[in-house]
Protein backbone atom coordinates (compact mmCIF):
# COMPACT_ATOMS: atom_id res chain seq x y z
CA UNK A 1 0.00 0.00 0.00
CA UNK A 2 1.03 4.06 -0.27
CA UNK A 3 1.98 4.83 3.06
CA UNK A 4 1.58 8.43 3.96
CA UNK A 5 2.46 10.72 7.41
CA UNK A 6 0.30 13.64 8.09
CA UNK A 7 2.40 17.05 7.81
CA UNK A 8 2.71 19.10 11.02
CA UNK A 9 -0.05 21.24 11.95
CA UNK A 10 1.45 24.34 12.19
CA UNK A 11 2.88 23.37 8.07
CA UNK A 12 -0.89 23.01 7.81
CA UNK A 13 -2.19 25.83 8.99
CA UNK A 14 0.34 28.26 7.34
CA UNK A 15 -1.26 26.09 3.43
CA UNK A 16 -4.35 27.31 4.25
CA UNK A 17 -4.59 30.09 6.11
CA UNK A 18 -5.77 32.30 3.49
CA UNK A 19 -8.94 30.60 3.15
CA UNK A 20 -11.98 30.89 5.14
CA UNK A 21 -14.17 28.06 3.99
CA UNK A 22 -11.93 24.49 3.90
CA UNK A 23 -12.95 21.42 2.54
CA UNK A 24 -11.28 18.47 4.47
CA UNK A 25 -11.18 15.07 2.38
CA UNK A 26 -10.37 11.77 3.46
CA UNK A 27 -9.58 8.49 1.69
CA UNK A 28 -11.32 5.15 2.42
CA UNK A 29 -8.16 3.25 1.06
CA UNK A 30 -4.37 3.16 1.84
CA UNK A 31 -3.97 6.53 4.42
CA UNK A 32 -7.16 4.81 6.41
CA UNK A 33 -4.65 1.66 6.77
CA UNK A 34 -2.13 3.17 7.92
CA UNK A 35 -4.24 5.62 10.23
CA UNK A 36 -2.65 9.01 7.92
CA UNK A 37 -5.84 9.90 6.11
CA UNK A 38 -9.50 7.98 7.22
CA UNK A 39 -12.41 9.14 8.29
CA UNK A 40 -11.28 9.57 11.61
CA UNK A 41 -8.20 11.18 10.67
CA UNK A 42 -10.45 13.81 8.71
CA UNK A 43 -12.76 14.52 12.39
CA UNK A 44 -9.22 14.60 14.56
CA UNK A 45 -7.74 16.92 12.35
CA UNK A 46 -10.48 19.29 11.70
CA UNK A 47 -11.14 19.91 15.02
CA UNK A 48 -7.34 20.31 15.94
CA UNK A 49 -7.39 23.01 13.16
CA UNK A 50 -10.46 25.06 14.21
CA UNK A 51 -8.89 25.19 17.76
CA UNK A 52 -5.91 26.48 16.60
CA UNK A 53 -7.36 29.27 14.27
CA UNK A 54 -9.88 30.15 17.07
CA UNK A 55 -6.76 30.60 19.49
CA UNK A 56 -4.71 32.59 16.87
CA UNK A 57 -7.94 35.10 16.82
CA UNK A 58 -9.64 33.29 13.50
CA UNK A 59 -12.83 31.83 12.67
CA UNK A 60 -12.51 28.94 9.82
CA UNK A 61 -15.37 26.51 8.67
CA UNK A 62 -14.41 23.20 7.61
CA UNK A 63 -16.85 20.77 5.68
CA UNK A 64 -15.70 17.18 6.25
CA UNK A 65 -16.05 14.08 3.71
CA UNK A 66 -14.14 10.54 3.18
CA UNK A 67 -14.11 9.50 -0.12
CA UNK A 68 -13.75 5.65 -1.06
CA UNK A 69 -10.80 6.34 -3.13
CA UNK A 70 -9.21 9.92 -4.34
CA UNK A 71 -7.34 8.38 -7.35
CA UNK A 72 -10.62 7.60 -8.91
CA UNK A 73 -12.36 10.12 -11.26
CA UNK A 74 -15.77 8.33 -10.00
CA UNK A 75 -15.61 8.56 -6.80
CA UNK A 76 -13.95 12.34 -6.90
CA UNK A 77 -17.21 13.35 -8.78
CA UNK A 78 -18.89 13.22 -5.05
CA UNK A 79 -17.24 16.50 -4.46
CA UNK A 80 -19.21 18.35 -6.69
CA UNK A 81 -22.53 19.63 -4.72
CA UNK A 82 -20.05 20.98 -2.21
CA UNK A 83 -16.91 22.45 -4.38
CA UNK A 84 -18.74 25.76 -4.88
CA UNK A 85 -19.57 26.53 -1.16
CA UNK A 86 -15.78 25.99 -0.38
CA UNK A 87 -12.61 28.42 -0.86
CA UNK A 88 -9.92 25.64 -1.09
CA UNK A 89 -9.49 21.58 -1.04
CA UNK A 90 -7.10 19.56 1.81
CA UNK A 91 -6.56 16.15 1.15
CA UNK A 92 -5.57 13.47 3.32
CA UNK A 93 -4.69 11.52 0.61
CA UNK A 94 -1.68 10.08 -0.87
CA UNK A 95 0.01 12.87 -3.94
CA UNK A 96 -2.22 10.67 -6.48
CA UNK A 97 -5.38 11.75 -4.49
CA UNK A 98 -4.48 15.24 -4.42
CA UNK A 99 -3.44 15.54 -7.96
CA UNK A 100 -6.82 14.28 -9.40
CA UNK A 101 -8.94 16.70 -7.08
CA UNK A 102 -6.73 19.50 -8.44
CA UNK A 103 -6.74 18.26 -12.07
CA UNK A 104 -10.79 18.16 -11.88
CA UNK A 105 -11.46 21.20 -9.98
CA UNK A 106 -8.79 23.65 -12.00
CA UNK A 107 -10.73 26.83 -10.13
CA UNK A 108 -9.87 25.22 -6.73
CA UNK A 109 -6.54 25.35 -4.72
CA UNK A 110 -5.92 21.84 -3.34
CA UNK A 111 -3.95 21.13 -0.47
CA UNK A 112 -1.63 18.11 0.61
CA UNK A 113 -2.53 17.39 4.65
CA UNK A 114 0.07 14.14 4.60
CA UNK A 115 3.04 13.68 3.16
CA UNK A 116 3.07 10.65 0.71
CA UNK A 117 6.22 7.91 1.60
CA UNK A 118 6.57 5.02 0.08
CA UNK A 119 4.85 1.88 -1.15
CA UNK A 120 5.16 -0.93 1.78
CA UNK A 121 3.79 -3.28 4.08
CA UNK A 122 3.32 -3.70 7.87
CA UNK A 123 5.91 -5.13 10.21
CA UNK A 124 3.42 -4.98 13.46
CA UNK A 125 1.18 -2.30 14.64
CA UNK A 126 2.07 1.42 14.05
CA UNK A 127 4.91 -0.13 11.84
CA UNK A 128 5.36 0.20 8.07
CA UNK A 129 8.25 -0.69 5.81
CA UNK A 130 9.48 0.45 2.51
CA UNK A 131 9.15 -2.69 0.20
CA UNK A 132 8.71 -1.90 -3.64
CA UNK A 133 9.71 1.64 -5.44
CA UNK A 134 7.68 0.67 -8.51
CA UNK A 135 10.74 0.63 -10.85
CA UNK A 136 8.58 -0.96 -13.87
CA UNK A 137 10.56 -4.25 -14.17
CA UNK A 138 9.89 -6.28 -10.97
CA UNK A 139 12.86 -8.67 -9.93
CA UNK A 140 10.75 -10.56 -7.03
CA UNK A 141 10.51 -13.65 -9.40
CA UNK A 142 14.49 -13.77 -9.18
CA UNK A 143 15.51 -12.39 -5.92
CA UNK A 144 13.32 -15.03 -3.75
CA UNK A 145 10.09 -12.51 -3.69
CA UNK A 146 12.72 -9.88 -1.49
CA UNK A 147 12.83 -6.90 -3.79
CA UNK A 148 16.95 -5.01 -3.81
CA UNK A 149 15.34 -1.84 -5.18
CA UNK A 150 13.77 -0.92 -2.55
CA UNK A 151 15.39 -2.66 0.14
CA UNK A 152 18.87 -2.44 -0.43
CA UNK A 153 20.29 1.16 0.56
CA UNK A 154 22.35 1.08 -2.87
CA UNK A 155 19.93 -0.21 -4.93
CA UNK A 156 22.21 -2.99 -6.03
CA UNK A 157 21.53 -5.56 -8.27
CA UNK A 158 23.79 -8.17 -7.36
CA UNK A 159 25.06 -8.24 -4.07
CA UNK A 160 25.96 -8.24 -1.06
CA UNK A 161 28.70 -4.95 -1.69
CA UNK A 162 31.67 -4.32 1.01
CA UNK A 163 29.82 -2.50 3.25
CA UNK A 164 27.44 -5.93 4.42
CA UNK A 165 28.97 -7.00 7.73
CA UNK A 166 27.30 -9.81 9.80
CA UNK A 167 23.57 -9.33 7.66
CA UNK A 168 23.23 -5.79 8.19
CA UNK A 169 23.24 -3.09 6.31
CA UNK A 170 27.03 -0.18 6.67
CA UNK A 171 23.94 3.05 7.32
CA UNK A 172 23.13 1.40 10.19
CA UNK A 173 22.91 -1.44 12.82
CA UNK A 174 19.09 -1.95 12.64
CA UNK A 175 19.09 -1.70 9.01
CA UNK A 176 19.58 -5.77 7.28
CA UNK A 177 21.62 -6.74 4.50
CA UNK A 178 19.25 -6.88 1.66
CA UNK A 179 21.02 -9.03 -0.33
CA UNK A 180 22.02 -11.44 3.24
CA UNK A 181 18.08 -11.58 3.04
CA UNK A 182 17.68 -12.83 -0.56
CA UNK A 183 20.43 -15.09 -0.04
CA UNK A 184 18.70 -16.84 3.13
CA UNK A 185 15.32 -16.75 1.36
CA UNK A 186 17.06 -18.53 -1.85
CA UNK A 187 18.92 -20.91 0.49
CA UNK A 188 15.80 -21.91 2.41
CA UNK A 189 14.19 -22.74 -0.79
CA UNK A 190 17.31 -25.02 -1.87
CA UNK A 191 17.65 -22.13 -4.95
CA UNK A 192 21.89 -21.22 -4.34
CA UNK A 193 22.11 -21.28 -7.69
CA UNK A 194 20.29 -18.17 -8.72
CA UNK A 195 22.30 -16.52 -6.19
CA UNK A 196 25.16 -17.32 -8.58
CA UNK A 197 23.50 -15.79 -11.95
CA UNK A 198 24.45 -11.85 -12.51
CA UNK A 199 21.58 -10.04 -13.04
CA UNK A 200 21.89 -7.52 -16.13
CA UNK A 201 22.07 -3.69 -15.90
CA UNK A 202 18.65 -1.99 -15.55
CA UNK A 203 16.77 -0.66 -18.25
CA UNK A 204 15.75 2.69 -16.15
CA UNK A 205 13.64 3.55 -18.48
CA UNK A 206 10.80 1.39 -17.05
CA UNK A 207 10.80 3.26 -14.21
CA UNK A 208 11.02 7.27 -13.47
CA UNK A 209 13.84 7.66 -15.80
CA UNK A 210 11.30 7.20 -18.86
CA UNK A 211 9.40 10.36 -17.45
CA UNK A 212 5.75 9.96 -16.07
CA UNK A 213 4.45 6.62 -16.51
CA UNK A 214 0.82 5.53 -17.84
CA UNK A 215 -0.43 1.86 -18.30
CA UNK A 216 -2.62 1.33 -20.71
CA UNK A 217 -5.21 -1.41 -21.37
CA UNK A 218 -7.39 -0.88 -24.18
CA UNK A 219 -9.63 -4.12 -23.31
CA UNK A 220 -11.03 -2.31 -20.51
CA UNK A 221 -11.72 1.10 -22.33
Amino acid sequence: MITAERKPIQEIMNLVSPYKNLLLVGCNECVTVCSAGGRKEVALLSSALQVAFMKSGRIVHIQEMTLERQCDPEYIEQLVPHIDSVDAVLSLACGCGVQEIARRFKEKMVFPGVNTKFMGASERPGVWAERCQGCGDCLLGVTGGICPIARCSKRLQNGPCGGSSKGKCEIGPDVDCAWQLIWDRLKALGLQERYETLLPAKNWRNGRGGGPRKIVREDLM
